[in-house]
């Protein structure tokens, strides 16, 4: 699990510069055909595994692969 989570992080953050790329590239394109620029087909892309990554992360913990680790609770 702790693979998947590094792999998609990495992909969150290529998809990011990949976006980046494309925005201070900015070849201007045809304007006859309205078309989806790769600077927002790579923000969707990264939208799309930020989503199946959190997806991921709550199955995971229904299903007991994964326990959290966070500040333990004490009464007031």
């Amino acid at each position: 699990m702790t693979l998947f989570i590094a792999l998609a992080f990495l992909g969150i953050l290529a998809s990011l510069a990949a976006a980046l790329f494309f925005m201070v590239r900015n070849k201007p394109e045809n304007e006859d055909a309205p078309k989806a620029s790769p600077m927002a087909k790579a923000l969707a892309f990264r939208i799309g595994i930020s989503v199946v990554l959190f997806i991921s992360i709550l199955v995971s913990w229904k299903m007991g692969w994964i326990q959290p680790s966070g500040i333990p609770l004490r009464p007031i």
